[in-house]
């Protein structure tokens, strides 16, 4: 089994080092700068648990050297999709599989779901159409990502908690090429379960990052800090309500109530979401595929998202404000 991991940053380090750690696949990782010259140079160093271990997977600057894989693990952030998937392209042949391991609602949400958006194209993360034509919704398989990780220095992941990563086909089927591929995962250590309602669970997690990362970004706090706060948590929890009727009137099935899932971020304590770990470091943020997709998907199916909408507008200005939203 090849597995090409393209844009190996934190997730796709962990990923790609413990599958070459355990033999469960042929791993070749697709990375760039100072961190692939250390990989290839020094291997890929893990520590997680108080161990650490280094590994030494086929480690490239282009999909040219890869050449093509059985699948391709992409863990690149939403807005880079579009830019990559030419450069996708040598990986990928008849029957290659795209692992789409990027958070929030990804380019392939439509496709083989029955209903009056079947097949439609999700215009907040693939706004001319380049994903869905150059990576076919036909080769996707839905991942969500649970564990938590960084790239403390180039070549070195650092793993701080989570071994999930839930898996499933658009269409619900439990297909060879996803068994197989949840079998190599938990070969390599993780859990790697197969879902028939991939949807649902993207939504669940979904559901807190739509409203906890935007509202990080605006006040440049921690998750502690608005869960804590009546103010903030209240716009949160509108801002959730607002998503969960949408969400319902997609098909969408929350197996726990608003309140659970704030408490459940709660829990996480003094913990920068992604977001503003972006916009404190001067990078691009997940604007739309966590909170621009809910609004489009609103005004799709006629249901009000005015809280959604405002924080959208205000975090679309904070981010043009830094340089990094376009």
């Amino acid at each position: 089994m090849r597995i090409a991991i393209f844009g190996a940053g934190a997730i796709g380090g962990l990923m790609g080092a413990r599958l070459a750690a355990k033999g469960a696949a042929e791993v070749t990782i697709i990375a760039r700068g100072p961190h692939l010259a250390a990989m290839q140079a020094k291997g890929l160093t893990l520590r997680s648990g108080g161990e650490e271990m280094t590994v030494h997977p086929r480690c490239v600057a282009t999909a040219e050297e890869a050449g093509q894989q059985d699948y391709v693990v992409v863990t690149l952030k939403a807005h880079s999709l579009p830019g990559a998937a030419r450069q996708m392209q040598p990986l990928l042949g008849p029957e290659t599989a795209i692992v789409s391991a990027v958070n929030g609602i990804p380019w392939w949400y439509f496709h083989k779901l029955p209903g009056p958006f079947e097949d439609r194209r999700v215009a907040s993360v693939d706004p001319d159409g380049t994903v869905w034509d150059l990576l076919a919704p036909s080769r996707a398989i839905g991942a969500i990502v649970y564990p938590a990780a960084e790239v403390s220095e180039p070549g070195v992941i650092e793993h701080s908690y989570g071994d999930r990563f839930t898996l499933g086909e658009p269409d619900g089927s439990r297909t060879a090429r996803v068994a197989a591929l949840s079998e190599a995962l938990i070969a390599a250590g993780f859990k790697a379960p197969v879902r028939p309602r991939i949807r649902d669970e993207i939504w669940v997690k979904l559901w807190g990052n739509l409203a906890f990362n935007p509202i990080s970004a605006l006040t440049e706090t921690t998750l502690d800090v608005i869960t804590g706060d009546p103010g903030q948590c209240g716009v949160a929890r509108t801002m959730m309500l607002e998503a969960q009727a949408v969400g319902q009137a997609l098909g969408i099935r929350f197996g726990i109530d608003v309140d659970k899932r704030i408490a459940g971020a709660a829990e996480v304590g003094v913990h920068k979401t992604s977001m503003l770990q972006d916009l404190e470091r001067g990078r691009p943020m997940e604007i739309d595929a966590l909170l621009g997709v809910i609004v489009e998907f609103a005004e799709m199916t006629g249901l009000p998202a005015p809280t959604c909408a405002t924080v959208l507008a205000l975090l679309r200005g904070r981010a043009r404000a830094a340089g990094l939203y376009p």
